[in-house]
């Protein structure tokens, strides 16, 4: 009927604010937990300059790497062009998945997924901006392996927030 009022349930309506709030709490969770451990692990250990720290050898240690690429380094030729794409990139994949993620139909496990690989990527695209690199410190290795990469907890929440959407959407009951 003319000059009715959307019922709460019905998409668009009440219900889509706490989905959308969702996504951004899983996006700046990741965001803030990534970039705060950046700034600890770079700036107050100052491991930019130390290079490395082992904190419980040889399952972690703080290993001080500039990535240039995509994961593992790859891409990696310093060029203006990958960097500035790269940062496109995760903000085109950010704002896909801010507009796929919270639908009324997502299961919420969904929708927070898909805001922890929004945030990671996000985290990830700050540093190509503010350093012209992806800050890497993590390092593990484990029973004579020696693991020569590094990452970050931005590239953890992009691992989450996949693996998440990939198991709970394809788990959704049809």
């Amino acid at each position: 009927m003319a000059g009715t009022k959307k019922r709460n349930s019905e998409p668009g309506g009440a219900r889509a604010f706490p989905r959308t709030g969702m996504f951004a709490i899983g996006a700046v969770a990741a965001f803030a937990l990534d970039q705060l451990t950046k700034y600890f692990v770079v700036r107050y250990l100052d491991l930019a300059t130390v290079g490395s720290i082992d904190v419980v050898p040889p399952f972690l240690n703080f290993r001080m790497g500039w990535n240039t690429g995509v994961n593992f380094g790859l891409f990696a030729d310093d060029s203006q062009a990958v960097r500035w794409g790269l940062v496109l990139l995760s903000v085109v994949i950010a704002g896909y998945l801010a507009w796929w993620g919270p639908r009324p139909a997502r299961r919420a496990i969904v929708v927070a997924s898909c805001g922890i690989l929004a945030g990671g990527a996000l985290g990830n695209a700050y540093d190509r901006v503010a350093y012209g690199a992806v800050a890497d410190f993590l390092n593990m290795s484990c029973c004579g392996i020696r693991n020569p990469f590094a990452f970050n907890v931005a590239d953890i929440a992009i691992f989450a927030g996949i693996a998440g959407i990939l198991y709970f959407e394809s788990a959704r009951p049809q």
